[in-house]
């Protein structure tokens, strides 16, 4: 038994529950693994790391169907492995090899996976909201009962494509849910000096749509939140603005030194407010989970994680004759 935002008391499956410590703890020591080899030279370009906001993703996606849609961002291992695509892939294709998701030739930052309903990451600003509306509308249109959900950040909210997309959901009360993740920087900008508003979601109130906002370092706070915005848009009832507050450990991209962030403010995140820790603790206060079984939840996850990257590394780089295959 646990409790929502609202207060009410949700009853949540073990399987669930094995579920989202899994998924979560997969994250982050994916994320980790990634950093090493990032350092070692064998990733190309830049990193972008999902450490800290695990409980979003996993949150939002255990609420999908295998056939609902998910935009992503520049930062979008985490929405992947939570809506289920293989980690041997992604790591591969993050390393520009051709058994990844691409091929190879999406990197980090531009990966796709249509299989899962991922419909593809991107390291435009606020690209992401123009798909998510229009995979909505296709799903209006044919009566299929999909939703559509949009990964994006704080930063992105100010995009005109925001503006945009958001009217247009709208106005054809699409079967949409934007997924806000404020972790309080865009880049190495503070909310306060790119917003006016404190609180994003109420800018659902402009639009005429629900808006909601949640303690996104509490997965039950954002699979509750989640499960009635995406029931609601399953409904017929229309789009969401859901803005899960949260907070990224690594800086804007691996090697940024968080200069421009207060030590006491990390501090304070990583030690009292770790969705991981949160979660592990509030499962232990009801019984539900074991420590034995936390512990076993995480040698799997490690071993899995050693599998990927081993798979990735020892994979090979694209032939050159494929340079201009499925570019458009």
């Amino acid at each position: 038994m646990y409790a929502s935002k609202e207060g009410d008391v949700m009853e949540i499956s073990k399987d669930i529950l094995t579920k989202a410590y899994r998924n979560m703890i997969l994250i982050r020591k994916f994320e980790e693994n990634l950093q090493k080899i990032y350092y070692d030279g064998k990733i190309p370009g830049f990193l972008h790391l999902y450490s800290g906001e695990e409980a979003i993703a996993v949150g939002v996606c255990l609420n999908l169907n295998k056939t609902d849609y998910v935009t992503s961002t520049h930062r979008a291992h985490g929405h992947f492995i939570a809506k289920g695509s293989d980690i041997k892939k992604i790591a591969a294709e993050i390393m520009g090899k051709k058994s990844g998701l691409c091929r190879g030739k999406g990197g980090s930052m531009h990966m796709m996976d249509m299989d899962n309903g991922l419909y593809g990451s991107t390291g435009i600003v606020g690209g992401g909201f123009p798909p998510a509306a229009g995979l909505a509308l296709a799903s209006k249109i044919k009566g299929t009962g999909q939703v559509s959900i949009c990964f994006c950040g704080d930063g992105s909210i100010n995009e005109g494509t925001f503006h945009e997309s958001v009217n247009m959901a709208a106005i054809w009360n699409l079967p949409v849910v934007f997924v806000c993740e404020n972790n309080l920087y865009a880049q190495s900008a503070p909310q306060e000096y790119h917003q006016k508003v404190k609180d994003i979601y109420i800018r659902s109130k402009g639009y005429g749509i629900q808006g909601t906002c949640v303690d996104g370092m509490d997965f039950f706070q954002v699979y509750d939140a989640a499960r009635k915005a995406i029931e609601r848009a399953r409904e017929g009832k229309g789009p969401t603005l859901l803005e899960c507050k949260t907070y990224l450990y690594s800086g804007h991209y691996v090697g940024d030194a968080r200069a421009y962030r207060y030590p006491e403010e990390i501090k304070y995140y990583e030690e009292n407010k770790d969705c991981i820790n949160i979660f592990k603790n509030k499962v232990t206060e009801t019984g539900a989970m074991s420590e034995n079984e936390f512990i076993n939840i995480e040698s799997e996850v490690i071993y899995d994680v050693k599998e990927a990257v081993d798979f990735a590394v020892n994979s090979q780089f694209p032939d050159e004759g494929e340079l201009l295959d499925n570019v458009y």
